[in-house]
This record gives C-alpha cells, structure tokens and sequence, in this order.
C-alpha cells in the first residue's frame, strides 16, 4: 500500500510517499480501506514536532473514513462504512495517511450514507469537535448569543450553522474583512474584524457581554475572549490555530472573570455517539448543513495539503482522497 510517513519533525517537505506491507489483520482491531480523510490542526502540530510522545517514523492521520476489509471478530462485515475518530490514531500507530490502516475497534462506528467520500471525508472530527463543544461543552440553548473567535476555519464555519439551526444568534469573527460576506452567507448574523481586542467591540454592542463564547484561536486570545462573556456565561477553548499551547503565567483570580466558566473540549477524551453522527449524515444529506470544504487533494500531494493548511486560507475542511 501507498502511505506518506515523515520521519523528522519539520515542514510538509519531511513527508515521503512509500510502499508500505498492508497491515496484518490482529485481535481488536480493524483492517480498513481509506476512502478519505480531513486534515487536522493537531496533525501539524505533531509533523512541527510539537507532540512529545509521538515516535518517528510516523504515518500521522487521526481520523478517516472507509470501507471494512477485515474484522477477525466478525463484528465488522467487509464493505461496511466506517468512521474512525481520534484516539491515539497517528500518535502512538500509524494513522490514515495511507491506502490502509489497522484501527483499534473502539475508534470506529459504522454509518450509512449516499454521500461522497469527499464529503464523508470531511466529517469525523469536524462534527465531533463542534457537536462536543456546542452541546457538551457550551451547553447551548435557543434564544442566546454565542461569539464563535476563528470564524473562518471549518469548525467556525460548521460551528456557526450548527449554532443558528439551534435558534442562537451566531457572531462570528475574522481578521480578514474581505472574508466578511463569506462568513455571513454561512449563517452568522454578526461578523466582527479581529483586531486582538474584540472586548471592547463586544461590550459596545452587548454592554452585559455574551452568553457563549467558543475560542478556536486558543491561549493567545483566551484572556480577551473570557472578557466578552458575561456573568454566568461559558467560555470553551477547543482550538489553537495560534499554534499556542500554553501560558507564561497564568492567575485564575485575574485571568478568569467572576462567574464566568472556562471549559475545553476534547475529542480524544469524550467521544459522540455514533446515533448524533447519523444524525448528522442525515441533516447534511437533507441540505439542513452545508459540509464547509475548502480543497480536495490525492495522497500523493499530501505536502501541498500540508502547506495550505499552513497558509490557514483553505476556507473548509482540507480532504484527501487516497
């Protein structure tokens, strides 16, 4: 099988395209045929080397979807789709950079669906991430406000519908006003020109602050965005696409404002149902969700991929379609 291994932390030109033995079939877990799969911020956090315990060589790739091909056990049929979810795919065994991976059993739940692979690709973790952040995490109702910071990346995006089908008012931001009109056909009823200090933009419209804020920027933005929520209200950092995992110094009394809440949401350590992601499929094949896809490329381009990943001007999910 084709699989895009990097064996050195460092830029997309470190990822090599190499015929690899397909996996051997093993007790718990999976064979399966990669039809797709998205690309993730934690993927290149991880290529940069900024993930400790991750030994190279490494096929990186932490979700996919595709077709059974072998399940020792019998509980998975070959031909069956599957989604695999983050787990420890392309961090501690090789991921879905490849024509084939061997997955471990619970990573993996069944779907079915008409739509393309492109669009199945697109899938797993976008909608775990923001169906975790929305509903588990921020806790939304009908009738509040929610401040989506990083409003242009595919979980802004995917975010931003998810929030409006839920009957909030959805203000979402950007750095780029040319990307204003973009990010209000996508459902936004508000956009906001990121200039760093986004509390006082905020406080001069919504003088008693907003009621959900999800941070997709991270560390570097945190403090400014638990600025904007307001008493009692749910701040929930899911993202870092400042690339910033952590503090210099950080002091709760001072960081964190009185009663407000700071959460994170995680997919590697609470999953969603396998019922919601059906759901899912469904409202997307509905027309209910429009999928927020930027580009699609071929394993063999995996470095290009890489790189507009880097540039953050993809506009959607990244797919590859091995």
């Amino acid at each position: 099988m084709k699989a895009a291994l990097i064996y050195r932390p460092g830029g997309p030109e470190n990822f090599v395209l190499e015929d690899l033995p397909l996996p051997e079939p093993k007790s718990g877990w999976v064979l399966v045929q990669v039809k797709a799969f998205g690309l993730n911020r934690s993927e290149l956090m991880t290529r940069k080397g900024y993930s400790a315990d991750v030994v190279f060589p490494r096929v990186l790739g932490i979700e996919c979807v595709g077709e059974v091909v072998n399940d020792l056990s019998g509980e998975f049929k070959p031909g069956q789709k599957v989604a695999a979810f983050m787990g420890g795919m392309g961090r501690d065994f090789n991921g879905s950079y490849a024509e084939y991976a061997l997955l471990p059993k619970p990573l993996l739940s069944s779907f079915e669906s008409h739509l393309s692979w492109e669009q199945l690709g697109a899938m797993p973790e976008m909608f775990q991430t923001v169906f975790g952040s929305l509903q588990l995490a921020l806790k939304i109702q009908p009738g509040e406000t929610i401040l989506i910071r990083g409003g242009t990346s595919s979980i802004g995006l995917l975010a931003a519908q998810l929030a409006k089908n839920s009957g909030l008012t959805v203000i979402a931001t950007t750095r780029n006003p040319d990307k204003k009109e973009m990010l209000l056909k996508n459902g936004a009823d508000q956009v906001m020109i990121d200039d760093g200090d986004l509390t006082r933009q905020i406080r001069a419209v919504y003088p008693f602050g907003i009621n959900k804020v999800l941070e997709l920027i991270g560390t570097a933005t945190l403090k400014d965005s638990l600025s904007c929520a307001a008493p009692g209200g749910i701040v929930c950092m899911t993202g870092m696409l400042a690339e910033q995992w952590s503090f210099n110094e950080f002091a709760p009394m001072e960081y964190i404002p009185a009663t407000v809440s700071l959460t994170v949401y995680d997919s590697g350590q609470i999953r969603v149902n396998a019922q919601s992601f059906q759901q899912f499929i469904g409202d997307v094949e509905a027309g209910k969700i429009k999928l927020p896809v930027g580009r699609t490329f071929s394993l063999a381009n995996i470095a290009a991929a890489h790189h507009l990943m880097d540039s953050n001007t993809a506009a959607g999910k990244i797919v590859v379609l091995p």
